[in-house]
């Protein structure tokens, strides 16, 4: 409140001088004989020499640290990708008739059709008047009462505990001791989380260093998913890459690791390392006798496994088994049983595909228990998850048993998915392979397919003068040319002088023939184009 004119004064000449005398006062004060201002208010306005107001939050005060991170995934391809689908809709001519998204795992948005258990469950956690006025199967209705029971307020409306509700937690436990014969799995150790990424930079944040401590260094395979070097840049970490062996199927061998580790000794503090098990970009599944060398190793220089296993039930390789790290351990014995490990999982892979629910676990194995009483604290700063998408993981962890009106149905259409994807996999690898200059591991397991490409030194070159890596300048021709949607390789990190790119292995058949006939045709016109 203005107390007398010279304060009042005082007050409007300070605030015309500030924003670099932005505002300029158009009507004046003048004194009265009875210490009062006359009602007459001033008005401002913007002069007409300043274009703009200056920001608080610009590109030279925006931390480093964010500006650093990259995820290729939504990157400058996947941005032409919805460029062109907008000119396309606004009938401009192309080239294509449409924009082919292979981009990303996301199964639904390529044609996968939901499964039938899941989505009924879901439906009446939604909107639980459906218990009366469906026609629902009794065992549905009876798991979506059991879930919603266990809500406050029996509502997905409601907040849960910070790691999940505890009925989900126990049939995880359950899920995952049946999984892995027996071990014993404590529904205390289990939190769940926004899809399996929030649960991977959770733990990441707890291996962290302090700001006045060497920093905390992170092993990641070469090449990796690019959560993990964003999530290095966002927490301003180091990463350790370790190069996966193209030439023998991205095995992953100890004395890579050796070396790696060592070199990253001078920089920073080693505190884990990261497996993506089966491998994504790379379609690998590693061998038991591969996993035993890792844990053996990883204990031997006190690191936290951080186990990628999202992909766990895609795996189509004959002859090849998913093993979860914890398994291995404990098979072990002491002393490495004792190894700590946290275990990732999603709803957004596997058969089910549910990206949208953003539901995902992870478990910690090991972890001592006052730590485990930090990490709950941290936890609770986010609340809790998608509590649909909780019920969402209780459907698959606990889902239809034999018997029950619903498990023929779950079963036929899990299988369907898992045999599609297992036929699309050994199709993408076939017909990549016969294309003049590409070159393609088999796709064990996951979703993608990581073939290497060859690129003239013609292309390299014009790539480079024009600021961007070979293997975008590749991708983005492609998508120009083709429609045809690709993360280059770069964006996963590759040895140098190689280039990659990856694509899914998601599409219907039909259109991964017709996607990899029009790559076939755009390879050969760019290899004749620039050699």
């Amino acid at each position: 409140m203005l107390c007398n004119n010279n304060v009042s004064i005082n007050a409007i000449r300070l605030f015309s001088s500030l924003q670099n005398k932005i505002f300029v006062p158009v009507a004046t004060l003048t004194q009265t004989t009875n210490n009062n201002l006359k009602s007459t208010k001033p008005e401002f306005k913007i002069s007409e020499s300043d274009s703009k107001i200056q920001k608080c939050l610009t590109m030279e005060t925006l931390c480093s640290t964010v500006k650093n991170v990259q995820y290729a995934v939504r990157g400058k391809v996947v941005i032409r990708a919805a460029e062109l689908e907008k000119e396309l809709k606004n009938g401009v001519s192309k080239p294509f008739e449409r924009v082919i998204r292979a981009n990303i795992g996301d199964c639904h948005a390529t044609g996968q059709k939901p499964i039938t258990f899941l989505r009924q469950v879901m439906a009446i956690c939604a909107y639980p008047d459906l218990l009366e006025i469906s026609d629902f199967p009794q065992d549905a209705k009876e798991k979506a009462k059991e879930l919603l029971n266990a809500c406050g307020g029996g509502s997905v409306g409601a907040y849960t505990d910070s790691a999940g509700l505890d009925i989900v937690r126990k049939h995880i436990a359950e899920f995952i001791k049946n999984r892995d014969g027996g071990i014993s799995c404590d529904p205390d150790n289990i939190f769940l989380t926004t899809g399996a990424s929030g649960g991977i930079k959770i733990m990441m944040e707890m291996l962290l260093n302090g700001p006045n401590e060497t920093p905390a260094g992170f092993m990641i395979p070469i090449p990796q998913y690019p959560l993990y070097s964003a999530t290095i840049s966002e927490y301003n970490a180091e990463k350790i890459g370790y190069y996966l062996d193209e030439d023998n199927n991205w095995s992953l061998s100890i004395e890579e690791l050796e070396r790696s580790y060592q070199e990253s000794l001078k920089r920073c503090q080693p505190k884990a390392i990261c497996i993506i098990n089966p491998g994504n970009p790379t379609g690998q599944v590693l061998s038991l006798e591969n996993m035993q060398q890792i844990v053996k190793w990883a204990y031997d220089k006190r690191l936290f496994i951080l186990a990628d296993e999202v992909y766990q039930d895609n795996v189509y390789a004959e002859g090849m088994k998913f093993h979860s790290f914890k398994k291995v351990a404990a098979e072990l014995g002491y002393p490495y049983s004792q190894i700590e490990i946290a275990s990732f999982y999603s709803t957004s892979k596997g058969f089910m595909g549910e990206c949208g629910a953003r539901a995902g676990y992870f478990e910690v194995v090991n972890m001592d228990e006052d730590v485990k009483a930090e990490l709950k604290k941290l936890s609770s700063a986010q609340l809790c998850s998608s509590v649909l998408g909780q019920v969402c993981m209780d459907t698959i962890v606990n889902p239809p048993k034999p018997g029950e009106p619903s498990y023929e149905l779950f079963m036929k259409e899990k299988q369907g998915v898992l045999s599609s994807l297992k036929e699309k996999a050994q199709l993408v690898t076939e017909l990549l392979n016969k294309i003049d200059g590409i070159k393609c591991n088999p796709v064990q397991g996951a979703m993608y397919a990581f073939p290497q490409i060859t690129i003239p030194p013609k292309a390299i070159q014009h790539a480079k003068e024009n600021g961007m890596e070979p293997d975008m300048f590749y991708c983005l021709e492609l998508i120009n040319q083709t429609g045809i949607c690709v993360v280059p390789g770069s964006g996963f990190h590759q040895r140098p002088g190689t280039y990659h790119f990856r694509t899914t292995i998601l599409p219907p058949t039909d259109q991964i023939k017709s996607l990899l006939s029009k790559f076939e045709k755009f390879h050969v016109s760019f290899l004749k184009e620039w050699s």
